[in-house]
């Protein structure tokens, strides 16, 4: 892919779940959960604090006290909050003396997402003080930061499986030849945890504890310990679950995500693309990819063979960096773009 000198910028993937930004001669320069903490009482909105801090305090908020969320599904819901937090989130970007200037940044949006969820999200960027901001579809990216070139003349495929969207996008010479989105994804495996250990173990658990769970069980680990409250009791209880029983308590989601995005096969993929794939195979890459025995449920499904990016988590950000360096890759999957 030929490259063209630019102005260097900033990738972002505002996710639903985490919010990461990388700069391409400076690595990773932040990677923080998507979550603020807010007063009720503040019309405005304005964090009390972003991020790691605000995740912590999840089931654990005073009186008087929220966890926002600003994205869902991987897009702006509510711009007022979404404003604040990309603001908020933004000042945590360490800056160098010479780069006051805006710099450029180039976004990671869902392929599903509308015009008016694109917009919202270049005038919550435009707020946060970035200069000229680009949108690019978060699996074209994630394909870049995978070491993918989405401008070669051969049909590719990628799964991005983030918290809020799980989408499968196939794509050749920068454009998309198909694209499924199913915005059921990491935060309904979540919630299907919750309410397993509510149903079969009797145990009262804080949405940290399910998704440390199923962090866990993306490890493998041989045992699962969970701690929470005994439904009957009221007093503090430790479970240990095997992992084969968390995989099954999610498998009607994983069903679902899985199912949903094989769709994309018979429904959409020109025929001719399907040697191209058969024998590159398909990338997989976002959090929910991490689960053990995801991707071989996928691979069984699409019928091409799945093999996971290096850098699941952050390969969204890192190519839509890359992005400022392919000015046609841009033109050709642009969602957006604000001065």
């Amino acid at each position: 892919m030929v490259r063209e000198w630019v102005r260097p910028g900033l990738g972002i993937d505002l996710g639903t779940a985490n919010t990461v930004v990388f700069h391409p001669r400076r690595g990773i320069v932040l990677n923080e959960p998507s979550v603020m903490v807010v007063r009720d009482n503040d019309e405005r909105g304005q964090p009390v604090v972003v991020g790691r801090e605000a995740r912590d305090m999840m089931g654990r908020t005073p009186n008087g006290m929220s966890v926002v969320r600003p994205l869902q599904d991987g897009v702006i819901t509510d711009l007022q909050a979404a404003r604040a937090f990309v603001v908020a989130m933004m000042r945590r970007v360490p800056v160098q003396v010479w780069e006051k200037v805006r710099p450029h940044a180039v976004i990671g949006v869902p392929v599903g997402a509308t015009t008016l969820e694109r917009q919202a999200l270049l005038e919550a960027a435009s707020e946060a003080g970035l200069g000229r901001v680009e949108l690019v579809p978060e699996p074209i990216a994630g394909a870049l930061g995978a070491g993918l070139d989405p401008m070669e003349r051969r049909a590719q495929m990628v799964v991005d499986v983030g918290g809020g969207t799980s989408e499968v996008t196939a794509f050749c010479f920068g454009g998309v030849l198909a694209s499924r989105s199913c915005r059921v994804a990491g935060d309904e495996m979540t919630q299907a945890l919750l309410n397993h250990l509510r149903a079969e173990h009797q145990l009262l658990v804080g949405e940290l504890t399910a998704e440390e769970a199923k962090k866990t069980l993306a490890g493998a680990g041989d045992q699962i310990f969970v701690e929470g409250r005994d439904a009957a009791t009221g007093r503090p209880r430790r479970q240990q679950i095997q992992p084969e029983e968390l995989a099954e308590a999610m498998r009607a989601i994983t069903d679902v995500i899985v199912q949903a995005l094989a769709a994309t096969l018979s429904e959409d993929l020109p025929p001719q693309a399907v040697a191209d794939i058969l024998s590159a195979g398909v990338v997989a890459f976002g959090g929910g990819s991490l689960l053990a025995g995801f991707s071989e449920r996928l691979q069984a499904e699409l019928g091409f063979p799945v093999r996971p990016a290096e850098r699941p988590l952050t390969c969204v950000a890192e190519g839509a960096a890359a992005c400022l360096a392919h000015p046609l890759l841009l033109r050709g999957f642009a969602g957006g773009q604000a001065a």
